[in-house]
């Protein structure tokens, strides 16, 4: 009885494998990030940093939640203290061009 159980439950799971494989990739135009640039990494510790002070919080407690690239050489990072949105806007050298709420 477990054996036939066991047997149908994975006949079962084989046409839902197979749907699994059907899909196709999106074209490039309905990819989710095709035209944005992110900040890089440490571009976006250097703005959590620098939002701890103005947030009076550790930095640990300072995460991005999105990046975008300005112009040529700056980035804007929006970032959450603790439900408290910062956004930051720093350039390519890691220097920070302003730090303030959301």
């Amino acid at each position: 009885m477990c054996e036939c159980l066991r047997r149908n439950t994975i006949l079962a799971t084989i046409p839902l494998a197979l749907l699994g494989g059907c899909q196709s990739a999106p074209e490039p135009q309905d990819m989710a990030r095709t035209n944005l640039q992110t900040a890089p990494a440490d571009l976006q510790l250097i703005c959590a940093n620098a939002a701890a002070g103005s947030a009076g919080v550790d930095s640990t407690k300072i995460l991005p939640t999105s990046s975008r690239q300005i112009d040529a050489t700056s980035y804007g990072v929006d970032l959450d203290a603790g439900g408290r949105k910062f956004t930051c806007v720093i350039d390519n050298n890691g220097t920070v061009r302003s730090v303030g709420p959301a």
